[in-house]
């Protein structure tokens, strides 16, 4: 999807979804399965982010890569480094950075390197997709540091929420609706609502029904999964604003 279209899936009239769920709060709660799950919606959220910021800004290889990152999930979940987190001081993606940044600044992979199956294990981190994503980037020009990871959390944000809408498509019996949002604002085969219709045989408006249900449920999927990492309603609005528009309460 390209960046720029983005912030105009689903129009600027929905609202901030109802649910005030927050990994980010509920990564404290003394309540063990309350935290695991929390902690796993905040690693989904950021492992792959923190891959590539490892291997690009320090220049880690492939597999120290893997290491550090699996490494620093591992010892944040164990250590509890997010419960140290305020909000008045930063927003919560600067602390996980900042925290990734001390992490690796005080490792030396060749003697500290994490092996994987310790007592904290992570499923589902596919490190070679990333790895192929992280290769499709420019090697030099781009940016590089905070604005780097910034832009690689938004990356796999849209591309979470995208799988997601179309699981959801698959399970309610909406793949048609899906298939039209993809060809027309991910894979960008028609030009207009009108050429859509054309291509897929159907009515202008049911093109154009199809398309604001799954904007509309794209826009809502961001926003829950942004909820789930953000450190506080403000710092959710504000990364809603700037990602999809400026949105009323």
């Amino acid at each position: 999807m390209p960046y720029e279209k983005d912030t105009a899936i689903g129009g600027p009239s929905d609202r901030f979804p109802e649910t005030q769920y927050s990994a980010v709060e509920e990564v404290a709660s003394a309540d063990p399965e309350v935290r695991r799950r929390a902690f796993d919606a905040i690693l989904a959220s950021y492992w792959k982010p923190a891959y590539k910021y490892i291997r690009r800004k320090w220049n880690k290889g492939n597999e120290d890569a893997k290491d550090l990152t699996q490494g620093f999930f591992i010892q944040a979940f164990e250590k509890g480094y997010l419960e140290n987190f305020d909000s008045s001081k930063a927003s919560f993606r600067t602390y996980l950075r900042t925290c990734l940044d001390a992490w690796v600044a005080n490792r030396n992979v060749a003697e500290q390197a994490v092996k994987r199956g310790g007592r904290v294990q992570f499923t589902g981190l596919d490190f070679a997709n990333a790895e192929g994503e992280l290769q499709e980037l420019p090697v030099a020009g781009g940016p590089n540091g905070e604005e780097f990871f910034h832009q690689e959390w938004v990356r796999h944000l849209f591309a979470t929420a995208v799988e997601r809408l179309r699981a959801e498509a698959v399970d309610s019996g909406r793949v048609e609706r899906f298939e039209l949002f993809e060809r027309y604002e991910l894979e960008q085969t028609a030009d207009s609502y009108q050429q859509l219709a054309a291509q897929s045989g159907l009515p202008i408006t049911t093109v154009t029904n199809h398309l604001a249900w799954a904007r509309r449920r794209f826009r809502a999927i961001v926003l829950e999964l942004l909820r789930a990492v953000s450190g506080s309603r403000e710092e959710f609005q504000r990364e809603a604003r700037a990602l999809l528009g400026n949105l009323p309460q």
